[in-house]
Formats: structure tokens, C-alpha cells, sequence
């Protein structure tokens, strides 16, 4: 009778050892291997700006591998980390976001909404320029060994965020009102 009961007990204490195991909700930590851009066009050609400089957290839980709540996500990009292959560009876009006055990009999530086993609608507050929209985002999304991988994309306009299209050579050159947020996370335990 001892040896049934110690064996159910050990049951039970390895059935909760792998429950608590398999699913669990944690605090991530964005990496650097996570990447930004922002892309547009110009009446001289198209142009895009990276940047790799991000800070930023998120509350998940994941279940058997598998992703089953976003409680809560933030990201802190520095606006001159974003860079593009011409100085100059760097320069106007630096002016276009206002970096003076606002030395960062954030997103802030409010909601998320699991679509399917991979996809999720996310609803955040981006602020850009100092000034703050909310915004649905639909997202990709891949559990990885150290955590989980976000990958998605957004189109804006300069005046979303109350920003002017740039120019540059006296006007002859303008930039197109349209823009496109590119991002891939990686979030760590």
C-alpha cells in the first residue's frame, strides 16, 4: 500500500513538473539580432533606412511550444539609430522626425489576437515625431529555443504622425507620402 501511494505521489509531482514546464508565462527581453527599416520612394528613386538599435520587453506565455498569449510587448527604437547609405538622407530624416525634440520611436501594444497558430492581429500605440496613433498590425510569428521570433509590416504616411514629406535639392526632389515598416524581433528569456 506505501509503494502505491509513493508511486502516485511521484505521478503526480512529475505530471505538475512537466505541466508547469510546458507551459509558461515570462518576461523576454529583446535581442540585437532584431532589425528595423523604413522604406518610400522619392521622384530619384526608391530608399530605405535600417537600424538594428532597439530596446524593448514582452510578457508571453507559451504552451507546448506554442504561443498562446501576448500580454504585453513595448519597443524603444533611438530615431538616430535608423540610417540609411547617404549622410545627407540621415540628415533630412533626422529633421522630418523631429529628433531634437523626440530621441525616440515606441511602440506600445494594447491588444493582441491570435488569428491562427502563426498569426497575430496586434493593436499598439506607435509614436513617431511626437505624436502617438494607434495602429492594427498583423504579425508572423515563430517559437524558437530562446524564445520567440515576430516578424511583420506596416504602411503609414508622413502625415499620420504629422510629419512633411522631405525635399531636398530646392524641391526638386520629393519624397512620396507613403512609408513602409519593416520589423523582425527576437525576444529572449
Amino acid at each position: 500500500m506505501k509503494t502505491t501511494r509513493i508511486k502516485l505521489l511521484a505521478l503526480v509531482v512529475s505530471f505538475l513538473g512537466i505541466t508547469s514546464i510546458a507551459t509558461a508565462q515570462r518576461n523576454y527581453t529583446l535581442d540585437s539580432k532584431s532589425t528595423f527599416s523604413v522604406s518610400g520612394t522619392s521622384t530619384l528613386h526608391d530608399w530605405e533606412m535600417k537600424s538594428s538599435s532597439a530596446t524593448g520587453t514582452a510578457n508571453l506565455t507559451i504552451t507546448n511550444f506554442k504561443l498562446t498569449e501576448i500580454e504585453s510587448l513595448s519597443i524603444t527604437l533611438l530615431a538616430e539609430s535608423i540610417k540609411s547609405e547617404k549622410k545627407s538622407m540621415d540628415k533630412v530624416a533626422y529633421e522630418t522626425l523631429k529628433t531634437d525634440k523626440n530621441k525616440s520611436i515606441k511602440y506600445v501594444l494594447k491588444s493582441a489576437e491570435k488569428v491562427n497558430e502563426t498569426t497575430w492581429e496586434l493593436t499598439g500605440t506607435y509614436t513617431i515625431a511626437g505624436v502617438s496613433k494607434v495602429l492594427k498590425t498583423t504579425v508572423k510569428t515563430t517559437v524558437t529555443k530562446e524564445g520567440l521570433n515576430i516578424q511583420g509590416t506596416n504602411k503609414i504616411t508622413f502625415t499620420d504622425f504629422g510629419m512633411k514629406s522631405p525635399t531636398a535639392m530646392l524641391g526638386t526632389i520629393k519624397t512620396g507620402q507613403d512609408l513602409t515598416l519593416k520589423f523582425n524581433l527576437n525576444f529572449n528569456i
